[in-house]
């Protein structure tokens, strides 16, 4: 699964954090389209141009309650004079053998109703006395309750123009438009708009199922009680969140052991409903970096290509990073750090559009805009490393929340965006225009 660029890189080289995203998306495939039902399909990418069969509205038909007239029969009609016309028939939304309109006619007509022959136009029930000599609304809902009641005459106290409260034939769209393009992401307008055009199925991309393992002797569930040297498992929850806000179907693995024997076989047991695997912690060059020694070797009985590369990143947070394949189908596997922020951020540069990639989607990264720094002071940064701070942002301008701190959980939770401090940048003074990546929520 390895690309080029991976075997080319020797084991002291230092990746940039554009060459290891490069490395992931260049090898990372979207999934193979599968047909599923509308709502099954919500979430996914379109494979194919769906086209219009039939126009939307298919006939033209009311907006409104009310009666469907002439325009002549009701020209000039008021208060002091009102046009009367004779009702002659009842049209309700899905009626056929609709009721003719001559001159000096009128048919009760609800909304959405097909407009009948010789109907020009609609007037509201409330331009009426609803015909039968009461209030308009009171005699509409009483006709309602009596639809025998439908002949007789009804008042017109107000003309009304041609076409007026009519939804015409096509126009929302046309037989032979198109309906939605490929490569669109079905959230509920789209299914919407799938099931008024008749279809039940589409071909999509799945969303990929993604698991997440994080790895730790020292992490206890949340809801249980802390020993010494205990702290809680927020990373899982963490990135399966995210992976489920990138439009994944994600499963949380609870936290494996420093064993590598223990974490190696429960990659295997989750391999059968992963198309991504995550990993947090051990990938750094501590005696306990369990992940690291789990997977370092994966590949050595796998076919040409499996395996998992550890890196060192110009990056902080998140300088060592993994990457690779495992099991029989080369499944990808992105080991992240097990600090808290330098997991996150980790997710949000490379997993999430690994998985904005299995899924087909075109444009799979955060928005990223200019914005000024609004600080007290000056913002360090390493030389030499990409950094990533933490940060506020509003209306075109960027405030760094907490400090560098790749612990920093709480600052971490306040933040909706990235701020972005180049390599070759070891300080940023207050006003300076920088590059801030949106997260969600950002405003």
């Amino acid at each position: 699964m390895s690309s080029v660029t991976t075997r080319a890189a020797g084991p002291d080289h230092v990746w940039s954090v554009d060459e290891h995203l490069d490395d992931i998306l260049t090898t990372v495939r979207p999934l193979e389209p599968i047909e599923l039902q509308l709502l099954d399909a919500q979430g996914c990418v379109l494979v194919d141009d769906v086209t219009v069969p039939v126009s939307l509205p298919p006939f033209d038909n009311s907006s409104m309650d009310g009666y469907a007239v002439r325009v002549a029969d009701i020209a000039g009609a008021s208060e002091e004079f009102p046009a009367v016309l004779e009702v002659v028939g009842d049209v309700a939304a899905g009626a056929s053998g609709l009721p003719a309109i001559g001159p000096g006619k009128a048919a009760r007509i609800m909304t959405g109703a097909p407009l009948p022959p010789g109907a020009e136009t609609v007037v509201p029930v409330e331009w009426t006395d609803g015909g039968l000599g009461e209030g308009p609304v009171e005699g509409m809902r009483a006709q309602s309750l009596n639809p025998g009641a439908a002949t007789g005459h009804v008042q017109v106290y107000r003309p009304a123009e041609e076409r007026a409260h009519v939804r015409a034939t096509g126009s929302d769209v046309r037989a032979g438009e198109l309906a939605l393009a490929a490569g669109t992401l079905l959230g509920p307008p789209q299914i919407a708009l799938l099931a008024a055009i008749g279809r039940g199925s589409v071909r999509v991309r799945p969303r990929p199922r993604v698991v997440v393992l994080s790895t730790g002797s020292e992490l206890v569930q949340p809801g249980e009680q802390l020993a010494g040297g205990q702290i809680y498992d927020s990373n899982s929850f963490a990135l399966t969140a995210a992976a489920r806000d990138a439009g994944a179907i994600a499963y949380r693995v609870g936290a494996v052991a420093d064993d590598a024997e223990t974490l190696r076989a429960t990659i295997d047991d989750q391999l059968i409903r992963a198309d991504l695997l995550v990993t947090t912690g051990g990938v750094s060059v501590g005696a306990y970096d369990v992940v690291k020694e789990a997977l370092s070797h994966v590949g050595d009985e796998d076919e040409a290509g499996g395996g998992v590369e550890f890196r060192k990143l110009a990056m902080q947070p998140g300088k060592p990073q993994g990457f690779g394949s495992v099991g029989p189908d080369h499944t990808p596997l992105l080991a992240l750090p097990g600090n808290p922020v330098s997991s996150y951020v980790s997710f949000e540069l490379f997993v999430r559009p690994a998985i904005r990639t299995l899924m087909g989607v075109t444009d799979v990264h955060r928005p990223t805009v200019r914005a000024t720094l609004s600080a007290d002071k000056a913002l360090g940064s390493p030389k030499g490393r990409r950094q990533f701070l933490r940060g506020v942002y509003r209306d075109g301008e960027v405030t760094p929340v907490g400090g560098a701190g790749s612990h920093l959980v709480a600052a971490l939770a306040r933040a909706d965006a990235l701020i972005v401090v180049p390599e070759d940048t070891e300080s940023v003074e207050p006003g300076t225009e920088v590059d801030v990546v949106l997260l969600g929520g950002a405003g």
